[in-house]
């Protein structure tokens, strides 16, 4: 199995190109490690697993999502995301990023 290089990191906001939501990324996963069962209920799309997978928090609602690169775009409106979770997660917008700061550091 060949490893590829996530193109979005967290705290990055996105642009969902099927289904037209905006998010922003939490977390990433190099390939796709969710269940056969919810592959099978979820991934409508059936997208490759061998790509990487990103969690969402999804802009104007209360939702979560698990989504595959090829599905994703960087979002260029300098916009920040409205989600009641964002602060579990970062501590402040940079609009010159499009990018939110990570409330945690990283190992």
């Amino acid at each position: 199995m060949q490893m590829m290089k996530a193109k979005f990191h967290p705290g990055q906001v996105i642009y969902h190109r099927l289904f037209g939501y905006r998010g922003v990324v939490v977390d990433v996963d190099a390939v796709f490690s969710g269940t056969d069962a919810w592959y099978q209920a979820m991934a409508v799309t059936r997208p490759e697993r061998e790509q990487p997978w990103y969690h969402l928090l999804v802009d104007g609602a209360e939702a979560a999502t698990y989504v595959p690169e090829e599905h994703l775009l960087g979002d260029a409106s300098g916009e920040p995301v409205d989600h009641p979770l964002l602060e579990n997660f970062f501590s402040a917008f940079r609009p010159e990023h499009g990018a939110y700061c990570s409330r945690h550091s990283r190992n």
